[in-house]
């Protein structure tokens, strides 16, 4: 399985890593992840590569991602490149009508591109008083519902619990929660 996750400094896209790469070696997987940070201190853009299986470089080349983490919905498009046809993008949007947009949309449809989307911003308004650091976990939540990864609910969770840092370990269990529930809900 091959990942791109993008967002932005501050968004926690190398923790979503450390997450995957833990579950990953709990279950006797090799993972190789490289990470370019970029700007991230001030905001600018940050990706991880991460790669869970036997291949020889940490980099993914365009066309081979099977999934893309983008907790930002300008850095997802800028990482549509790197799935391959029939790929998965779970995305946060912010401007929905922006991620629909004719070509956008038709480029999504035509690469057969399944899309997992939600408005993270809005849960986290309402649910954690706008505390918008925990959109990475937010997104690992649906990355679970949304089946593409084979990550059992219960794996993930345990997987936060184990490597969020003490005092925000039960926020955590609660977006993660929040994540899974809101593509869940959209599933029945």
């Amino acid at each position: 399985m091959q990942y791109v996750i993008v967002g932005t400094g501050g968004q926690g896209v190398l923790f979503a890593s450390k997450v995957l790469g833990y579950l990953a070696l709990k279950n006797g997987q090799k993972v190789l992840a490289s990470e370019v940070h970029g700007m991230a201190q001030r905001g600018g853009s940050v990706v991880s590569h991460f790669k869970v299986g036997d291949y020889s470089s940490p980099l993914v080349t365009p066309g081979h991602a099977d999934v893309i983490l983008a907790f930002d919905q300008n850095e997802a498009a800028r990482s549509l490149e790197f799935l391959h046809s029939d790929g998965t993008v779970v995305v946060n949007l912010h401007d929905t009508k922006a991620w629909n947009n004719a070509p956008l949309a038709g480029w999504l449809a035509d690469n057969q591109i399944r899309v997992c989307a939600m408005e993270g911003y809005e849960i986290l308004k309402r649910h954690m008083g706008g505390r918008f650091l925990f959109m990475n976990v937010l997104i690992l939540g649906a990355l679970v519902a949304s089946g593409v990864a084979g990550i059992s609910y219960d794996e993930m969770e345990a997987a936060v619990g184990a490597l969020a840092p003490e005092k925000f370990k039960a926020d955590n269990l609660k977006v993660l929660k929040l994540g899974y529930d809101a593509v869940m809900s959209r599933k029945e």
